[in-house]
């Protein structure tokens, strides 16, 4: 994603609402992976931003199944 575009309201309550659900599900501090999207990846700008529009019409299960599997080809979950 552009970096100099700047983040509608309704991306940024999706993006607070995936990292979330992936904590819930990961039993995972939010900030912590708030830090695994954006400073150990780009799993936010280059995928949940850029594909909103697509991502925010799915189920929660099919969101954190689809991060989860980006995040493990990542490397950034193990």
């Amino acid at each position: 994603m552009d970096k100099q575009r700047e983040m509608t309201a309704e991306q940024s309550f999706f993006a607070v609402f995936c990292i979330e659900v992936l904590a819930d599900e990961l039993e995972i501090a939010g900030d912590e992976i708030y830090k695994l999207l954006t400073i150990n990846s780009s799993i936010l700008d280059d995928y949940i931003l850029p594909y909103y529009d697509v991502l925010h019409t799915q189920g929660k299960d099919y969101i954190i199944r689809e991060l989860k599997e980006l995040m493990l080809k990542q490397g950034v979950l193990s």
